[in-house]
């Protein structure tokens, strides 16, 4: 143990023999089993290195180093622990990163493409994302946000290459809520963000509008309960409820009401009544919107 980190100053600083063939070296390093730590690959030339740790479940650990524009092009880094490295402007292009993990590292700049990136372990949010939340001022706080969607619409492209389409539609959640970071706080673009993301997840969740078609469904319904609906004459409220046989049968008229109107049906076998017509017209708006909504997501969804 002494020995590799006596060994691994070299690493760590970058100062490396020009006559040492560093790829190979970095194979070797790795077969020790022993953890690389704050490695500085700076500009290194790894083309087709191999760091896959054959015969064993767990991978290499090449963590917490700085890859800064270094060539990884072709390289084998299957199940290759990269967590809290910098690889910023890398080339992993038709490098292997299958279960490869990318957890805190920085991702701006870095090239995957028709890179193997199925079962990477990414993080739930970027490092400038994270960064953005704590940041001091609001120039800091936008140029990190803009850093971030850059880094969120890169994955996602690349993502949709490999025809990982589940991981592309996270990454484009992420692009679009990093969009809305940077817009002004309350203004209507935002709050119009704010909306679709809430209601269907940019168009990537559509369950989540079925969800929100049942709230609304519910809402109306207990709004028509209370002001009032009329059938032949009968008048079904809660105010009119004289029983809990009552009280049920008037509330569930008032939900099959709500239904036929959200969906835009209208039978006309039970018909608004005062006030009530106010709030049936702004559910059937609601009603036509979401259900569009929901095809153009789910068709979405399903053409992938």
């Amino acid at each position: 143990m002494m020995k590799n980190t006596v060994e691994d100053v070299s690493w760590t600083e970058g100062f490396y023999n020009e006559n040492i063939d560093l790829k190979q070296a970095l194979e070797t390093r790795a077969t020790t089993n022993i953890p690389m730590k704050n490695f500085n690959l700076t500009n290194a030339n790894l083309s087709r290195v191999n760091l896959v740790n054959k015969g064993s479940s767990e991978g290499y650990s090449l963590v917490n180093s700085d890859l800064y524009k270094a060539n990884l092009e072709g390289a084998h880094c299957f199940k290759l622990n990269l967590s809290g490295s910098s690889l910023m402007k890398a080339n992993f292009e038709n490098a292997n990163l299958h279960f490869a993990d990318l957890r805190g590292c920085n991702l701006l700049g870095a090239r995957f493409k028709n890179a193997k990136l199925e079962n990477v372990i990414w993080d739930d949010e970027v490092i400038q994302e994270q960064q953005a939340k704590v940041a001091t001022t609001d120039e800091e706080e936008i140029d990190l946000y803009q850093q971030s969607e850059e880094i969120y619409r890169n994955l996602r492209k690349i993502c949709e290459e490999d025809g990982l389409f589940e991981t592309a539609g996270n990454f484009f959640q992420s692009e679009m809520k990093m969009r809305r970071k940077q817009m002004p706080k309350k203004s209507f673009k935002r709050i119009i963000s704010k909306i679709v993301e809430f209601s269907c997840g940019y168009g990537e969740l559509p369950f989540r509008i079925i969800l929100l078609s049942l709230i609304i469904i519910a809402f109306f319904a207990v709004t028509f309960f209370l002001s009032g609906l009329v059938s032949n004459g009968e008048v079904f409220s809660a105010f009119t409820s004289n029983s809990t046989y009552e009280l049920t049968y008037n509330f569930l008229n008032a939900l099959y009401f709500s239904v036929v109107t959200f969906t835009t049906l209208g039978y006309g076998d039970i018909l608004p009544l005062g006030i009530s017509k106010f709030f049936a017209a702004i559910e059937a708006l609601l009603g036509g919107f979401v259900l569009a909504l929901f095809v153009v997501t789910f068709v979405k969804k399903m053409t992938r």
